[in-house]
């Protein structure tokens, strides 16, 4: 199924803060470096990230807020996302309440569509977008681990359209251990805190 992102409410350039949405293939591994990233900087405040709305049961694989369709389609309509898309038969959607982290100066992560960016970085002020990649017979390995309804098949063929040129400003190739992209995955988010300089380590525990 073709993803498509839905229309979202109008609004001036929200910041100073940033989004950083990470995009990629099923497979990838997004889910597994964002949380090595929320692990190492769970410390830290100034960093937020997004648990999503779906309209599916959260599982090992993936941990979010569950809707029916018709709640979600509610929730949609009365304003409740900054930002939603359907894929995959399925809503997704990023509560509006992280619209006020990134006006606060904080840093957002959240997976996303990459059907969703363009939208984004019509409506925040910051946008960064992190491709994670991985070839494609490591992306069929780690999907036949999964219990899904869809296809391997099917997810690998969408994987193979993922348009990443002009799109990424940063890509991570997953091919190692969870800590070593997770630890990629980090350091950008580090330098979306602080973009004219690497922050130091012990600068983490400052944040607010």
């Amino acid at each position: 199924m073709s993803e498509a992102s839905a229309p979202i409410r109008s609004a001036a350039s929200i910041g100073p803060g940033a989004l950083v949405l990470v995009v990629g293939p099923s497979g990838a591994g997004k889910d597994t470096l964002i949380s090595v990233a929320r692990s190492r900087l769970s410390g830290a405040p100034r960093f937020v990230f997004a648990r999503r709305i779906v309209t599916r049961p959260s599982s090992a694989w993936e941990e979010h807020d569950t809707l029916t369709p018709e709640a979600f389609a509610a929730a949609e309509q009365a304003g409740r996302f900054c930002l939603s898309w359907r894929a995959h038969e399925l809503s997704y959607g990023l509560p509006a309440r992280l619209e006020d982290d990134v006006r606060a100066g904080r840093v957002v992560v959240a997976n996303v569509s990459r059907s969703v960016v363009g939208a984004a970085r019509a409506r925040f002020a910051r946008v960064i977008c992190v491709a994670v990649t991985a070839p494609l017979e490591i992306l069929a390995a780690r999907l036949a681990a999964r219990t899904r309804g869809d296809s391997v098949g099917d997810r690998l063929a969408r994987a193979d359209s993922v348009a990443l040129a002009g799109l990424a400003d940063e890509v991570i190739e997953n091919v190692g251990e969870p800590a070593s992209g997770g630890a990629m995955l980090v350091e950008i988010l580090q330098r979306a805190a602080w973009p004219a300089e690497r922050p130091a380590p012990d600068r983490l525990s400052a944040l607010s």
